[in-house]
């Protein structure tokens, strides 16, 4: 038996779309970043880290809900 933490989510096209919406919006945000602190240098680095962790975890986030998931294999 497989752990809920560590279970697999398939999204369902709400899902997938979500989880577009969400990559979208933290590209968006890096990109206004990036024009107001510029593109180089360890600390944007670490923010671009940063805000790709972000995003992995709002996309988790997303997908454990029901509803965004496909209910049968």
């Amino acid at each position: 038996m497989i752990r809920e933490e560590f279970n697999v989510h398939m999204l369902n096209d709400q899902g997938k779309q979500k989880a577009t919406r969400i990559a979208e919006i933290f590209s968006l945000a890096l990109d206004q970043l990036e024009g107001v602190c510029d593109k180089s240098g360890r600390e944007m680095a670490i923010v671009r880290t940063h805000m790709q962790d972000a995003s992995f975890y709002a996309k988790r986030a997303m997908a454990i809900q029901c509803e965004n998931n496909i209910t049968e294999l």
